[in-house]
């Protein structure tokens, strides 16, 4: 089959395109013909070398699309049905979805319910799962108002588009460090877009029932500085590429709202249900921004990177 394989860190042209061992199904586990898989910032992070647990050479990948080419649980799975999976070790611990073929554990194999287009579909699990369960941590509906802080990544314009669809009254307010971008987070659903500036939230002392934090560690603090007395800030993601907190001190800089988080490991098939029902019951628009080819992944996630991205990536192998 055809893959890209990461060798060694580096820029994208570290990602190659080459043939690689079909997988061999194994006890416990199914393989999967790739229908799509989406780009995922983590991916770029274990790319440039910032993923030490990560053993190269390695096939990346935590997320995909599926059909199910060989199975053993064939209580639960049947050949060709198309299936979701995201994260459990996949692309880091074991071979993930850049690839032509996946062997993936049983567990982490979801069904869906859905009549979406394999696009449309290869831009949900990760980016719309992990949104989701960011929502559900921060009980939207007993808030007036959400800030979601780095707005225009993919998890972020998912994060939007769900909760209109879940409180559809909520104030919704996006972040970005590139104003130019204010459009786009408007027409994707937002009511207001703050500047990001240095990582300080331009927000002129406004303050807000419920935060989104993508960015994570590096603005987090900020964050908190804008989060009502008994709010509800969930920590997603770690877009700016700090893992933890220095000189923290909760007593005075949480300023009397409540911390949580949520990662994408927790998702299960429960959630997956209710998430494809939302998706339904609100057609929710979530076609990705750009799609590109298997031999172009590094292209796919140069986009990513760069200035210009919003919204989700996909694959298409």
């Amino acid at each position: 089959m055809k893959a890209i394989v990461l060798r060694h860190p580096g820029g994208p042209t570290a990602l190659s395109y080459e043939d690689a061992p079909m997988p061999k199904v194994k006890e416990g586990w199914t393989l999967l013909k790739v229908k799509g898989f989406g780009i995922n910032r983590s991916e770029i992070f274990t790319r440039n070398g910032w993923s030490p647990s990560v053993k190269l050479p390695r096939i990346l990948g935590i997320e995909c699309v599926g059909e199910v080419v060989e199975t053993t649980d064939s209580e639960r799975l049947q050949k060709g049905q198309i299936v979701v999976s995201v994260m459990g070790g996949m692309g880091r611990a074991f071979d993930g979805s850049y690839a032509e073929y996946t062997l993936l554990p049983n567990d982490h194999i979801y069904s869906v319910n859905t009549q979406l287009a394999i696009q449309d579909l290869a831009a949900v699990p990760e980016t719309y799962g992990t949104a989701y369960g960011s929502l559900l941590k921060l009980h939207l509906d007993e808030a007036d108002s959400l800030l979601i802080r780095g707005a225009t990544s993919g998890v972020g314009v998912a994060a939007g588009k769900l909760a209109r669809a879940m409180v559809p009254s909520i104030k919704l307010v996006g972040s970005t460090r590139h104003l130019e971008k204010a459009d786009a987070l408007k027409k994707a659903g937002f009511d207001e877009v703050v500047l990001d500036k240095d990582n300080q939230l331009q927000a002129d002392g406004e303050k807000y029932d419920r935060i989104l934090e993508l960015v994570g560690a590096l603005t987090l603090t900020n964050s908190m500085q804008f989060i009502k007395e008994n709010g509800v800030a969930c920590v997603t993601g770690e877009l700016g590429g700090v893992w933890d907190l220095t000189h923290f001190e909760p007593i005075s800089q949480l300023n009397g709202g409540y911390l949580t988080s949520f990662e994408s490991g927790a998702l299960d098939q429960h959630m997956f249900d209710d998430l494809f029902d939302i998706i339904n019951d609100n057609q929710i628009d979530v076609s990705p921004t750009k799609v590109f080819d298997l031999k172009h992944t590094a292209d796919a996630q140069t986009y990513l990177d760069g200035h210009n991205s919003f919204g989700k990536v996909v694959v298409l192998p």
